[in-house]
């Protein structure tokens, strides 16, 4: 991909028919060299060629009503066709036309990576992160239900890991930095349907989510469905590895992720915002419209700080719990944050095959993650469809509380419960069916 532009009319083009970016950069004789006149006047003043595209892909034939009413169908991506930086001056002169409604420079991401480490390592069993939040006793009343599907948006996953593999769904890969980037690990180029991780840090998530039990203790969810989908790619800064991707891409693999059947979302990843729009808003408003849960990490930083798509109201934010059941000292907090969750010492899958401890909120988001997999499962076996607002509710209900409030600064609600999430739910539901009422 090379440097491009976002831009949001403020209605869409009409009479021009533009390709998707995706089909664009595999697709030459799909490309156009033409917006609408006073943008492509703009770009001519700087001497700039670009490939003009529709920056999402409608999930039909045609734009839905939830994604006109997302603002989907005015969103368009300016792709220059040569590496040069994007003039200043040229953003300036797109924004004040009255067509424009925002636009911004493509960005990259970046977030730390936390390594993950050997077994002998680790002074913990590889069974505390599960026995935490009573696991067992949990999956008593459901391990799951192959027809709820979890999407897990990172650095991909190993698609062949005994752990989960006949779980997984047909995924895609939507890395596509910059052209000419050195410092990048591995595949970075070339959206493609190949979903592979290639540093481990989307296959540790799916091992806590999914995990059948083989050589680790079992997953939240064994018999949900995953959905896999690499956002991330891995990048050497400064002697750590450190995960990136375009905030654009992102946003397309959530949108791909919610019309291709997730039910619930994990992001184990953040960003900060530094001007502009709300990094994710559109496709986190998107997901609120579709029912569909998004669950994601609060941060690693230690310190009260706002990371997106965690920092939205309608967003899970998880951060992490040590040994000891406290938030973890480098967990990010703030009114934000949802709940807490293991995520110290947390043992699952790793790539080649293998198995290895990670630490950091990134591994105590999937907990809770396949804790909303479990109850959309177990009450879709009581005939019921479980809504977003009433998984929180029950999630919040049942969490073990760190102090007398009912809310904590940087614990949340409390602990993640998953076996009282379920015996909380499994009364709601059976009180309904007496009632004749439903579930609110």
């Amino acid at each position: 991909m090379k440097p491009h532009i976002t831009l949001t009319l403020r209605t869409p083009l009409q009479r021009v028919a533009l390709p998707y970016w995706v089909d664009a950069i595999t697709q030459a004789h799909l490309r156009s060299a033409q917006f609408f006149p006073a943008v492509d006047a703009l770009f001519a003043r700087h001497n700039l060629a670009f490939t003009a595209t529709h920056e999402y892909r409608p999930a039909g034939s045609v734009w839905s009503p939830q994604e006109i009413a997302t603002g989907f169908d005015r969103v368009y991506r300016l792709v220059l066709q040569s590496d040069v930086s994007i003039p200043t001056e040229l953003i300036q002169s797109i924004r004040v036309l009255p067509e424009v409604e925002r636009v911004h420079v493509g960005a990259i991401a970046e977030m730390d990576l936390q390594p993950p480490y050997a077994e002998s390592l680790s002074v913990r069993t590889n069974r505390a992160s599960r026995d935490a939040i009573f696991l067992d006793e949990a999956h008593a009343f459901s391990e799951g239900d192959e027809a709820i599907t979890v999407a897990i948006l990172d650095t991909g996953v190993d698609c062949d890991h005994p752990e989960y593999k006949n779980a997984l769904l047909p995924g895609y890969d939507f890395v596509d930095i910059l052209d000419g980037a050195t410092e990048f690990i591995g595949d970075y180029l070339g959206a493609d349907a190949i979903p592979e991780d290639e540093v481990g840090h989307g296959t540790h998530v799916a091992g806590i989510i999914t995990g059948k039990g083989k050589n680790m203790p079992r997953g939240v969810a064994p018999r949900c469905r995953v959905l896999p989908v690499r956002v991330l790619a891995a990048m050497n800064k400064d002697g750590r590895k450190v995960g990136a991707g375009s905030v654009e891409n992102i946003n397309n693999g959530v949108k791909w992720a919610i019309d291709n059947g997730a039910d619930v979302i994990n992001m184990s990843l953040g960003v900060r915002h530094t001007g502009g729009g709300l990094p994710h808003k559109e496709v986190i408003e998107y997901a609120q419209r579709k029912g569909v849960t998004v669950v994601a990490a609060s941060g690693n930083d230690g310190r009260q700080e706002l990371y997106y798509p965690g920092a939205f109201p309608s967003v899970i934010a998880v951060g992490a719990a040590d040994d000891e059941g406290n938030v973890a000292e480098f967990s990010t907090f703030g009114d934000q944050v949802s709940f807490i969750a293991p995520g110290v010492d947390v043992y699952s899958t790793s790539i080649e095959d293998g198995y290895a401890f990670s630490t950091g909120t990134s591994h105590a988001a999937p907990f809770v993650t396949g804790a909303v997999a479990l109850m959309k499962s177990f009450a879709r076996s009581q005939g019921h469809d479980l809504k977003d607002s009433q998984v929180k509710h029950v999630l919040k209900h049942t969490a073990d509380k760190v102090d007398r409030n009912f809310k904590d600064r940087k614990a949340g609600y409390g602990r993640l419960n998953v076996a009282d999430g379920l015996r909380y739910l499994d009364y709601k539901l059976n009180s309904s069916r007496r009632t004749s009422h439903g579930y609110h």
